[in-house]
């Protein structure tokens, strides 16, 4: 399922999770689309929610620079807000689960590392359970790479009004810069490979 010739590497599918509501111009849209042209050049395989917005922009990006977009999604009847699948996202594989909450399950099963992009309560949500999930398998667990300095001033406010532990705040790095991914991504590789576990069924498992 991922493009990566280094079988080695313990990230190869990266999750982008952000706002759907997002159009080409705005910065969301611009900063997804630039991180997966440089997430695909260096081969990784980017996943996301088969819909518009971030989700669209990062399936661009992937396969201008010739990397591969993987999709998933479902076809609800009776959640009217719900952003759907846009079928001008042209992922490369789809796959299509019952619910919404199976979807944000799949997009965190099928990615090893999540990149959060500015969005909405869709994201907050997303946001919140791969947290959640990875202080819970903290060392096992599955890192947040969060887009845009914004996210400086929300985890203040966690660790200010809530009970934030001091494992919580290892499992994120905050960048503001497409090149500040790639350098999260590797900071976070060698953190895991020096667990020395078996990544791909242990780490990696939710």
């Amino acid at each position: 399922m991922d493009t990566k010739s280094n079988d080695n590497n313990l990230i190869k599918n990266v999750t982008f999770l952000g706002y759907a509501d997002a159009k080409e111009a705005d910065d969301p849209f611009k900063a997804a689309y630039e991180v997966a042209q440089l997430l695909a050049k260096a081969g990784y395989t980017i996943i996301n929610g088969g819909g518009p917005g971030v989700m669209k922009a990062s399936t661009m990006g992937a396969k201008d620079a010739g990397g591969k977009a993987i999709g998933v999604t479902f076809f609800p009847k009776d959640i009217p807000e719900f952003e759907g699948r846009d079928q001008t996202n042209k992922v490369d594989e789809l796959i299509i689960v019952d619910t919404y909450l199976e979807r944000t399950l799949k997009l965190l099963e099928l990615g090893q590392t999540y990149i959060i992009f500015n969005g909405g309560t869709g994201t907050i949500s997303e946001f919140g359970m791969a947290w959640g999930l990875a202080r819970l398998y903290f060392g096992h667990h599955k890192p947040l790479i969060l887009y845009g300095n914004f996210w400086q001033e929300i985890i203040f406010a966690f660790t200010k009004g809530m009970y934030i532990r001091a494992e919580e705040r290892q499992v994120f790095k905050i960048v503001d810069k497409p090149e500040g991914v790639i350098t999260a991504i590797n900071h976070f590789e060698k953190l895991l490979d020096s667990k020395n576990h078996d990544h791909e069924h242990t780490i990696f498992s939710i």
